[in-house]
């Protein structure tokens, strides 16, 4: 694709030879020649002036490089966006394969591709253009809107619910049972813990997409639900009763206990851990590992355990840093 054509697709600038050939994508430090990539974090800014690629997205305020450079507001999205015209994934034909299992009251939309091994239980309802890749499991009374791709192995509990344009990755187990346990008296040794019944389903709004072996648990009684366009990473455990709100980022291996609500925009970054009961505000932001004991407010940014305000947090650290010479200053005065 020649430089131009990419420009005008992207709605960037550009700068540079509009005859320049296109070829692929890459990172700024691997990328070689026939290669576009971008710069949207300045950490990286010095490698636009070593870099292999034919072309750069960078913001419009971007100094002048030798390479051509495509100058946008978001150079991360027109990544992206490039990324879409050069790679394309695979397409799954609408049709069933003769070993999927689906039960006779379920409802299949219109041009499903439905894969090997596939198990549909009784009174699925699937939208339209589904596809189900192969030991993808609906248990029955599964509702499901349009466009719905879940990946080998994605697992879907009893009446539990989709919107459209649900992404299950492989290994996703959407509303498996809570850990819901009551403590009992005089019964005998390993009987002490009497399993509460998980009745209530795990609900995923529109555009939600759960990654790899990523758990939502269904509720004890309500619902588990996670709003509009709300991601959620590999490896993070939803616990029952939870609600995460619109468009937030729960990154990997975070966790949140039974009956927390996650506001909308909220950003959890890796291994952030979130107490039962506990409410982050909406727009706010858990740095990673941060152990978050209580109520955060909206738009707060926090990190450590037990999480404070991420630049009280900052200056903790630098101090931690500095024990051992502030205890030398200390015993040189006595």
């Amino acid at each position: 694709m020649k430089l131009a054509d990419l420009a005008q697709r992207l709605g960037a600038t550009l700068h540079g030879d509009p005859t320049a050939e296109i070829t692929g994508v890459a990172a700024i430090d691997t990328a070689a020649l026939g290669d576009l990539s971008f710069i949207a974090n300045p950490k990286y800014a010095s490698l636009a002036r070593t870099t292999q690629a034919t072309a750069v997205l960078v913001e419009p305020s971007f100094s002048e490089i030798t390479t051509a450079t495509l100058r946008i507001d978001n150079p991360y999205l027109a990544f992206a966006h490039a990324i879409e015209l050069f790679y394309q994934p695979p397409v799954y034909a609408p049709g069933i394969h003769p070993t999927a299992v689906i039960a006779n009251t379920a409802k299949i939309g219109a041009n499903a591709h439905i894969g090997a091994y596939v198990v549909v239980g009784d009174h699925v309802v699937l939208g339209d253009n589904a596809t189900l890749l192969p030991h993808v499991v609906l248990y029955p009374h599964v509702r499901a809107g349009n466009h719905l791709f879940a990946h080998a192995h994605a697992v879907v509990r009893e009446h539990c619910q989709l919107g459209d344009h649900v992404i299950l990755q492989n290994g996703a187990i959407i509303g498996a049972d809570g850990f819901g346990f009551a403590k009992q008296a005089g019964v005998l040794p390993g009987k002490s813990w009497h399993k509460i019944q998980q009745s209530g389903p795990a609900v995923l709004e529109d555009d939600v997409e759960v990654q790899a072996n990523a758990c939502i648990d269904r509720a004890s009684i309500g619902e588990t639900r996670i709003h509009a366009g709300a991601k959620i990473d590999n490896l993070v455990q939803v616990g029952h009763g939870s609600t995460v709100g619109n468009d937030t980022l729960l990154c990997a291996q975070v966790g949140l206990a039974g009956s927390t609500t996650i506001g909308r925009g909220v950003i959890l970054a890796g291994q952030v851990g979130v107490a039962g009961h506990c409410t982050v505000g909406d727009g706010a932001i858990a740095t990673a590992q941060s152990g978050i004991p209580g109520d955060v407010a909206p738009g707060k940014v926090v990190s450590g355990y037990p999480a404070i305000d991420n630049r009280q947090w900052l200056r903790s650290v630098a101090l931690i840093n500095r024990l051992p010479e502030l205890l030398r200053s200390l015993k040189s005065l006595k």
